[in-house]
């Protein structure tokens, strides 16, 4: 069963992000309770009694919430909202009243036993894929959390929603989603070397440019190496007519 835990608070006309910046310059947190047919309600919070909270409650925590001199009305907190540059500092708490005799929709956390065979002998990854599980309750049969035992499994098994085993409580997920499993281990990419191909060019002739001289020597040298054609004999004979 979830713990109970009393938190003080005091109810509150001011309204609007103006009021809202002035009081938590003030060191308190605006917030809201509603549900079970009530009207909301605006509520101050000391910021001491919420930061000390929030260190030792979870989501599916019941919360008795005093406002003002009345009695305490049980409530579950639907929402924080968180300064987005300092996620520490809380801006607004939004509060919902259960009944003993209803029951309601909450998620609980989930949290893993041990250490998988497939990590602990063969190397393998466990991978949480979800952290929360949707459960349908009466208040005072709200778990604190799901605890599941992860140490028998081996690489390729995984834990799913229909593993799961609450008394009293209705679970919402699809049972055959998976919670966890253990998976191989990456091989590490071996990349073989690359022999650097040296591409050894041929040294550029450079070739000085000829001179006229130079190409008519060239020219007469040609010509005198030319075998001289034989010179044309006139006939000396002359055909008889």
């Amino acid at each position: 069963m979830a713990q109970q835990v009393t938190l003080q608070a005091q109810s509150r006309r001011s309204k609007g992000k103006g009021a809202a910046r002035t009081l938590r310059r003030a060191g308190i947190i605006p917030a809201v309770i509603y549900g079970h047919n009530r009207e909301a309600e605006s509520l101050s919070l000391t910021e001491t009694a919420v930061t000390k909270l929030m260190t030792t409650i979870t989501t599916s925590t019941i919360l008795d919430v005093a406002v003002d001199d009345r009695a305490p009305v049980k409530a579950l907190i639907r929402e924080i909202q968180r300064n987005p540059v300092r996620p520490a500092d809380i801006l607004h708490l939004d509060l919902y009243e259960v009944r003993a005799d209803e029951k309601i929709t909450l998620a609980v956390p989930i949290h893993l036993v041990g250490i998988p065979d497939g990590v602990r002998n063969f190397g393998g990854v466990l991978d949480h894929a979800m952290r929360e599980l949707d459960i349908r309750v009466f208040p005072a049969d709200i778990p604190e959390r799901v605890d599941l035992d992860v140490t028998a499994l081996a690489i390729g098994h995984s834990l799913f929603v229909r593993d799961v085993q609450l008394a009293k409580v209705e679970i919402l997920n699809d049972p055959s989603l998976p919670i966890c499993s253990v998976v191989a281990p990456r091989a590490e990419e071996v990349v073989a070397p690359v022999a650097e191909a040296v591409a050894v060019a041929e040294p550029e002739l450079i070739r000085k440019a000829k001179s006229e001289e130079e190409l008519a020597a060239e020219g007469e040298a040609e010509k005198s190496e030319k075998p001289e054609k034989p010179e044309k004999t006139e006939k000396t004979e002359k055909k008889k007519g």
